[in-house]
């Protein structure tokens, strides 16, 4: 009877570790499965955004009849359906995720932190585009603007909802608890509303230098400038090369948010 013999502890050797995933693939697959996670809540999602952007139109119709306070609500109320998914709801999301230790699942995979955090705030915004045309065009037929120039709408979304997912996403990440990140992404939210429905010469002026510094006012500068009858095209090109800009850094953020929380 022959005895097999156990190699020693130096003869072994260990299985190599599967590569790291490239970062395109690996974000198509994080926004595909959001996606599906989050496809049960679409229609109250949608209801709720869009329901609120209308219904603060009609409230400013009683106050506003026309011209440049006109074109300033219809695209902050366009804009503000964005802030609600891709800012207040992701904050919410990542803040549950950190607390619920869902960020151990995804440290365990091999995908690199941009593609989780890229997919994750992509696929939330996506949910933003049937509700952003709905109240644009609500809007525009509530106050007499032109229809004309509503293909605006295909870049401001995803520049808009860029910018305002990548802060929902750091404000969740960076939250010490889940319902400090709730907060944090309402308030923003509420800046979002206060400061991009009011048309700004409403404001007062301290008051429109905070309006300069959220992401979301260029998206609707762009917006409501489409709306004359000979739109500035140089300057809606700069305000949304402004917020692209501003995407890119806020998303930079949220994946390094995103590193720094996955590893405590």
């Amino acid at each position: 009877m022959s005895v097999r013999r156990t190699p020693p502890a130096e003869e072994t050797t260990a299985a190599p570790l599967a590569p790291k995933a490239r970062l395109l693939p690996a974000l198509a697959a994080v926004y595909r499965a959001q996606l599906s996670r989050a496809r049960v809540a679409r229609i109250p999602l949608l209801f709720v955004a869009t329901f609120q952007s209308v219904g603060i139109m009609v409230l400013m119709r009683g106050v506003v009849d026309g011209g440049a306070e006109a074109r300033a609500v219809v695209a902050g109320a366009s804009v503000l359906v964005v802030a609600f998914v891709a800012l207040n709801l992701l904050a919410q999301y990542f803040g549950q995720l950190r607390a619920g230790g869902g960020l151990d699942h995804y440290a365990t995979l091999p995908v690199p932190p941009a593609a989780v955090v890229l997919g994750a705030a992509g696929a939330y915004a996506s949910f933003t585009v049937p509700g952003t045309v709905v109240t644009a065009v609500a809007g525009s037929v509530l106050f007499g603007l032109p229809l004309t120039h509503l293909w605006v709408l295909a870049a401001v979304i995803p520049l808009s909802g860029a910018a305002l997912a990548g802060l929902g996403a750091a404000l969740g990440l960076l939250a010490p608890r889940q319902e400090m990140a709730t907060l944090l992404g309402q308030l923003g939210m509420s800046a979002a509303l206060l400061l991009g429905v009011l048309p700004a010469d409403r404001l007062p002026e301290p008051v429109s230098y905070a309006r300069d510094l959220l992401p979301s006012t260029y998206g609707v500068e762009a917006m409501a400038r489409t709306f004359d009858a000979h739109p500035d095209w140089p300057a809606v090109g700069l305000d949304l090369a402004v917020c692209a800009a501003v995407g890119v850094v806020s998303l930079a953020v949220a994946t390094w948010a995103y590193r720094r929380a996955a590893v405590r």
